[in-house]
């Protein structure tokens, strides 16, 4: 089954979502940041990868929080999400985008307000579970 990555920063309660590029099957539709693992490639490879050629930084990934099954033109896949640091929030000093037109930390109830990606949505029940369970109020 072929695999696909989510990178979920948190920061003062709020995860990190990007604002995909108007084309492609999903083009216009917020997300995860995260991508597909290549041939031969780790999950915790391609979620540095990812991140490093959407967002320009090198990130540090923790641990595997939550996964889920869907298709993508017919086929099957898994999608882990997994937690990580991120070396600074991107405010002050900008993350370089290039495949989102923006990028912002969102309080995780909105989130199924946006028009998020559809498998995306199927962790994200998993997603703020870990956040309640892990971050005091």
């Amino acid at each position: 089954m072929k695999i696909s990555i989510a990178c979920i920063a948190f920061n003062d309660k709020k995860v990190l979502i990007a604002h995909r590029n108007p084309t492609g099957q999903m083009g216009g539709r917020w997300e995860f940041p995260g991508g597909k693992v290549e041939e031969g490639e780790s999950e915790e490879s391609a979620v540095v990868r990812e991140f490093e050629e959407e967002f320009g930084v090198t990130v540090r990934v923790e641990k595997q929080i939550a996964e889920a099954t869907f298709k993508h033109n017919g086929i099957d896949r898994i999608l882990h999400a997994y937690l990580i640091d991120v070396p600074h929030d991107g405010i002050e000093k900008k993350y370089v985008l290039t495949e989102h037109t923006e990028y912002r930390w969102a309080e995780l109830a909105e989130i199924p307000t946006l028009n998020f990606v559809d498998s995306d949505m199927l962790i994200y029940a998993q997603v703020a579970k870990y956040l309640a369970d892990s971050i005091p109020d």
